[in-house]
């Protein structure tokens, strides 16, 4: 008799629910469980910006934490990747950029934002049995994790109007993945969005 309670109270919620916001929970909780990649955004402020602000995209030249390996320009690269879903007018650096040299290509290409992105630290976890064979060290097996930290300045004033942290860890499931780069779209993807207010 439980149980036939429990699944009705089951059907009852999720026809409360639509298919999209099931999704969203259920991947946040599994998230939270570490079964799933998950996230976490810390925000200086909340800044908003217009839909139809030029964006300017840089890395800086720090190599990250914990695995010196990854692309220069990996999180440029990404944050643009991002970013031109929600902005129209966006344009990136080609390599990595010191900010100073950064803000004069800003100012050149008539950019009203900076975004200057750094990879802070990144650890990448033996996803493969024959991976941790070659060092055969428990301290590499696990999840991949990747600290971001992002700047986003008005290049005319240089005025630091966000300061963002994202943290974020491979789940679990996803042990397949194969480097701390691949957790880097959807919290850039979510960031973008946040700056227009979605």
């Amino acid at each position: 008799m439980r149980w036939i309670g429990l699944t009705l109270c089951l059907l009852l919620a999720a026809g409360c629910m639509k298919p999209s916001d099931m999704t969203q929970q259920a991947r946040y909780y599994m998230g939270d469980a570490g079964l799933m990649d998950h996230y976490r955004i810390n925000r200086s402020g909340n800044w908003r910006i217009q839909s139809d602000s030029q964006l300017y995209i840089a890395q800086g030249h720090f190599v990250p934490v914990g695995h010196p390996y990854s692309r220069p320009n990996v999180v440029a690269e990404e944050a643009f990747a991002a970013a031109v879903q929600v902005f129209p007018l966006v344009r990136r650096a080609e390599q990595p950029l010191g900010l100073d040299q950064a803000l004069e290509q800003a100012r050149a290409q008539r950019s009203d934002y900076l975004l200057y992105t750094r990879f802070a630290r990144a650890r990448d976890g033996a996803s493969t049995v024959a991976e941790w064979e070659e060092t055969r060290s428990f301290g590499d097996l696990g999840i991949d994790r990747a600290n971001l930290q992002l700047v986003l300045m008005e290049t005319s004033t240089r005025r630091v109007v966000d300061f963002v942290v994202i943290e974020t860890k491979g789940g679990f499931l996803q042990f397949y993945k194969a480097r701390p780069e691949d957790l880097l779209r959807r919290p850039l993807e979510d960031y973008t969005r946040r700056l227009l207010g979605r």
